[in-house]
């Protein structure tokens, strides 16, 4: 089986050892006045040591034990095994380590212990410590990487709900525009040719235009003057459009296509089901980072408190909520009228 080893976490445990190289000198060398530089190359021999057995002791040794088994008496013994062994690597074999040092002349030496037993013990203790230190920094380590794993899912999934909605949002446009294309063709129209350029000048927008995460309220408003233009081909000249704007910086971004679901609302589910009067008013706004957004348009409604709903109106509803932070979209049905009220504070962009 091949040994895989994260870089990542290698640099961790190079990190919390150098901590602790630090901690052990300081300590060292208040207990030996004097001898700082014996003091900085004993800690830094005895550090590479315990730091490449907390490593093999959290990153393979535990896992190996906790793995899922069919009987569980064999973790049972293989921790006990290795429980053994580590204290063994953690006293005799930290003391080995000392040895191993002195004798290559790197470990120079500061205390003379009594006995073996004495001199095992002291080793045993400065373990325990790195054990401590290294469990503990590991585990708010992993801590941190599984909240930032937690977040990154969830972006991720906001994105790719948010892709979804936009996926929804397009055929529905294009089949609600082409039904327009369709009924002038049946009535053999002159206009039929022009509303299919118009059409082909949308799907190029939308095509090579939309797929960004942004773009400027310029292209918004020449993809809303393109379909306005578009639906103008199929009513004569009793529908009324007043189309309006004040945008202090036409290169402000928004999401492309968020504004559009409004007009197609008011075009479909208001103008093409009034018979007297049909009108369509349109304003919109950016200054200092506050949209607003009000399109009115005729309707032949009950004029009832609660409105329903469509599919376009509830998909932009939920886009806002993925989007922005600060928003508000409101519909009022009249007795002759419908108006939907967009206001956004750009600037509160998730």
């Amino acid at each position: 089986m091949k040994l895989v080893i994260d870089r990542k976490r290698v640099k961790f445990y190079l990190w919390v050892a150098l901590g602790y190289f630090f901690l052990g000198t300081l300590g060292i060398t208040h207990e030996y006045p004097g001898h700082f530089i014996s003091a900085v190359f004993n800690n830094l021999w005895a550090v590479v040591y315990i730091t490449s057995l907390n490593f093999i002791l959290f990153e393979y040794s535990i896992p190996f034990v906790l793995k899922k088994r069919e009987v569980i008496v064999y973790n049972i013994l293989l921790g006990i095994l290795l429980l053994f062994v580590h204290v063994m690597l953690y006293s005799s074999g930290l003391y080995a380590w000392r040895s191993l040092g002195i004798q290559l002349h790197v470990y120079t030496v500061l205390k003379i212990y009594p006995t073996v037993a004495k001199a095992l013990e002291m080793q045993m203790a400065y373990s325990v410590g790195s054990f401590f230190l290294f469990g503990i920094a590991r585990h708010i380590y992993n801590y941190i990487k599984l909240k930032q794993a937690a977040q990154q899912l969830q972006i991720e999934k906001q994105v790719a709900e948010l892709n979804y909605l936009r996926s929804q949002t397009n055929p529905h446009f294009l089949f609600n525009t082409l039904n327009n294309i369709y009924s002038l063709a049946r009535d053999k129209s002159d206009l039929a040719p022009e509303s299919i350029l118009k059409l082909s000048k949308i799907l190029r927008f939308m095509l090579y235009e939309t797929g960004g995460e942004y773009i400027a309220i310029e292209q918004e408003l020449k993809i809303m003057n393109d379909y306005i233009a578009l639906e103008r081909l199929r009513y004569d000249k009793s529908l009324q459009i007043n189309f309006n704007h004040d945008i202090e910086d036409m290169k402000q971004a928004i999401p492309p296509l968020l504004l559009i679901p409004l007009v197609e609302n008011a075009f479909k589910h208001g103008v093409s089901e009034t018979r007297a009067h049909p009108f369509v008013d349109i304003h919109l706004s950016v200054n200092k980072r506050q949209l607003s957004f009000i399109v009115k348009n005729s309707t032949e409604g009950s004029g009832e408190v609660n409105v329903k709903e469509n599919i376009g109106l509830s998909n932009l509803r939920r886009q806002l909520e993925l989007l922005y932070k600060d928003y508000g979209l409101t519909v009022q049905q009249g007795a002759t009228d419908f108006t939907a009220t967009l206001k956004i504070n750009l600037a509160s962009h998730v």
